[in-house]
């Protein structure tokens, strides 16, 4: 962002700093834009914080149960860092932008890390160990509000535009931009319909809080030293859920093969044993994650937030994905069950 809008975007920046930082007299330094909000890097009195906007909606109370949960999390003398919301002099923790596009910010003290590579497995017996940690803290934890967001298996809530018969509809006839992707767009709608035929048996699971979106580009390991975890980030899409989704959403995002799975499951175990009907659960749970994503950026695509070719790409990754999970679910089975249960 260039010229005049630029300086007067990076002054709505700068007066929300100031609403925590009072004396803040800087220029927000770009940090990194993700698919649902944008980071700007805060220099100020010889500290470093993040500022966090919020992109994709407008609603307080998403936050706010949010940032209950992190600081509540202050409490739990947990081995890793967790971000920590930070208050203005009025005492909230996020701020509306005064700019009229009704999105909000917040403030957090900066947590030193780096993000390891996808295909890294040194971090993954230390990211098992961490999330078994952070699984058996939110189980003690009552943020005091009520959940803003649905649990995965709630689809058809959590996503009013993508009813079983539009997303169905889409793949059968996709319009011209996205033939080619016809036969994942057919693979992912078959998989939705697959789900819904089987989520109901997932209400009988032990629930509790659960981060809801762990994997590496939420983590943060120490520089140099890629088995020591230094954080967890990224607590947006916190909510009760069933107990086993934490885990299923790493597990659907590791790289292929035995080591990685072994590697992050005996970390898990160390702070949470599943029951044997979750671990029969987690191949379900593993691709409800995968078409959660997809309706999540279907629903981006249809609200005009995202072009097709973000939707091509999403449904062409989701889908390979499925299919090589679908080959090693029984071998996941076996791996699981010898090391979890």
């Amino acid at each position: 962002m260039t010229g005049r809008a630029g300086k007067a975007a990076e002054g709505v920046l700068e007066n929300v700093v100031r609403q925590y930082l009072p004396q803040y007299a800087g220029t927000p330094q770009q940090g990194a834009k993700g698919w649902n909000n944008t980071t700007r890097f805060i220099d100020h009195d010889y500290e470093r914080y993040v500022l966090r906007v919020y992109e994709t909606h407008q609603e307080p109370e998403k936050i706010e149960f949010e940032h209950a949960v992190l600081l509540a999390l202050t409490e739990a003398e947990l081995s890793f860092r967790t971000p920590v919301p930070l208050r203005t002099a009025k005492g909230e923790t996020l701020v509306r932008l005064e700019d009229g596009s009704g999105r909000f910010a917040c403030l957090f003290a900066y947590i030193e890390g780096m993000r390891p590579a996808d295909e890294d497995l040194r971090p993954l017996r230390a990211f098992g160990e961490t999330a078994g940690e952070l699984s058996a803290s939110l189980a003690l934890i009552d943020p005091g509000r009520q959940p803003a967001y649905r649990p995965y298996y709630e689809l058809d809530e959590a996503y009013p535009l993508c009813k079983l018969e539009r997303v169905s509809g889409l793949a059968a006839d996709p319009p011209s931009e996205l033939k080619k992707a016809a036969p994942a767009l057919i693979r992912m709608a078959e998989a939705y319909a697959e789900s819904l035929r089987e989520l109901e048996h997932l209400r009988s699971l032990p629930h509790q809080l659960i981060h809801g979106d762990l994997n590496a580009s939420n983590l943060l390991v120490r520089a140099g030293e890629p088995k020591i975890v230094e954080a967890l980030l990224d607590f947006e899409f916190c909510t009760y859920d069933v107990r086993a989704m934490d885990a299923a959403v790493i597990l659907s995002g590791l790289p292929e093969g035995e080591e990685p799975i072994r590697l992050f499951a005996e970390g898990f175990r160390k702070s949470v044993m599943l029951s044997e009907k979750e671990i029969d659960a987690i191949p379900l749970l593993m691709r409800l994650r995968k078409v959660d994503v997809f309706l999540h950026f279907l629903t981006r695509y249809w609200e005009g937030i995202d072009g097709w070719t973000v939707l091509e790409e999403q449904a062409n990754s989701l889908s390979r994905d499925l299919e090589r999970m679908r080959r090693n679910e029984p071998e996941l089975k076996l791996l699981l069950t010898e090391v979890l249960a």
